[in-house]
């Protein structure tokens, strides 16, 4: 199914669902049982926990969080209780289902470049807020208009069926992997030495450029903003001209970016081409580090992150260029006596990374094959 949105048509937030509240429940509060917690996170779904209290929420809903990371659409299958930094959207449409749940979750999350923590997604104007979908047709291709102007003033009406046919359309191959975790190596740490990040790659802040100011003409550059989501890409977009009408040129694939806002942490490797927006900053390694090497270094930047740096206090952007930093394997000789580099190219104590031990850790893990 071609995924034309040109024909796509507007519709009112407010118009499609009914938009209610969570309520605030402290990790103190949270009884350890069986239900669904949805906290305003950008990962395994927006559940943050399990909990004994009974869910606030019905399941067939979309939880939209507006506070923390801000724009994070899930659908919800099972009842659930949704924290007060999120949002929850009850379809007027009895027909609504996981597959046109999916499908509008996907563009609510293109909408969360618009807000942020001075512009919050708050109630009133997620129920303002404007977003395009299918619309129906009748037989001739011409715009089925509702009378009861349900939907829309313009008496536009989604099309339902074709979102739940279209989900159903998308078709994926089973991953499969010869690994197991039998063949992975042991990940002693106790042995690992610490390193500044700037001091095993160059670190730059990026394009600093503005998503929705983009053209969209021939778009085949990517454009990586701060989210979580599809390895930080927010979309393809034309290449960008100066002032002069020169080709603003692109970073190119193989390096790492890191979101120091919104998603703050968030570290990808970037396998094409591409432009940045503001706050976020771009890792280039050396030519003889692969790629899998640097997917554990995201996994290091992601892990430091988390819990140690946050907005409007621990700013990650003051930190990364600085003393941002953690352990990794060091190269040893035959004994297991570190390797000191005498240049003290990486570290002050002239230890140097395992680059080699990093990629064969990564190549070990299941679907690390497939890397």
């Amino acid at each position: 199914m071609n995924l034309n949105t040109t024909n796509w048509k507007e519709f009112v937030l407010g118009r499609l669902f009914v938009i209610k509240k969570g309520k605030r429940l402290t990790s103190a509060e949270q009884e350890d049982g069986g239900n669904n917690y949805i906290g305003a996170i950008d990962s395994n779904n927006g559940i943050a926990n399990h909990i004994a209290q009974a869910p606030i929420h019905k399941g067939n809903t979309i939880s939209l969080s507006y506070n923390g990371s801000v724009g994070e659409a899930f659908y919800q299958k099972d009842p659930y209780w949704a924290t007060d930094d999120v949002n929850v959207l009850y379809s007027k449409y009895e027909g609504f289902n996981e597959q046109i749940g999916l499908f509008i979750a996907t563009v609510l999350r293109q909408e969360k470049y618009k807000f942020s923590y001075g512009r919050k997604w708050t109630l009133n104007n997620m129920n303002i807020t404007i977003i395009k979908l299918p619309a129906q047709r009748n037989d001739d291709g011409t715009i089925y208009l509702d009378t009861s102007k349900k939907y829309s003033d313009d008496g536009y009406v989604p099309d339902w069926e074709w979102m739940d046919k279209y989900i159903k359309s998308i078709h994926h191959i089973p991953l499969t992997t010869k690994n197991s975790n039998n063949t992975i190596s042991e990940l002693n740490t106790n042995e690992w030495k610490y390193f500044l990040l700037k001091n095993i790659c160059s670190i730059t802040m990026g394009n600093k450029m503005d998503y929705s100011a983009m053209s969209f003409d021939d778009p085949h550059i990517n454009f990586v903003g701060r989210s979580a989501d599809n390895n930080g890409v927010a979309g393809k977009v034309d290449l960008v001209t100066d002032d002069k009408g020169d080709i603003v040129k692109p970073y190119k694939a193989g390096c790492i970016t890191v979101a120091l806002g919104g998603s703050l942490g968030s570290a990808y490797l970037q396998v094409k081409d591409f432009y940045t927006s503001q706050n976020v900053s771009v890792l280039e390694f050396a030519e003889d580090v692969s790629n899998s090497a640097k997917l554990f270094i995201t996994t290091c930047i992601m892990n430091e992150s988390r819990y140690k740096y946050f907005p409007f206090g621990r700013e990650l952007n003051t930190h990364i260029r600085t003393d941002f930093g953690f352990a990794l394997p060091i190269q040893r000789n035959a004994v297991g006596d570190p390797i000191i580099d005498e240049s003290h190219k990486y570290s002050p104590q002239g230890y140097v990374p395992d680059w080699m031990w990093m990629e064969s850790y990564i190549k070990e893990l299941p679907y690390g094959d497939k890397v």
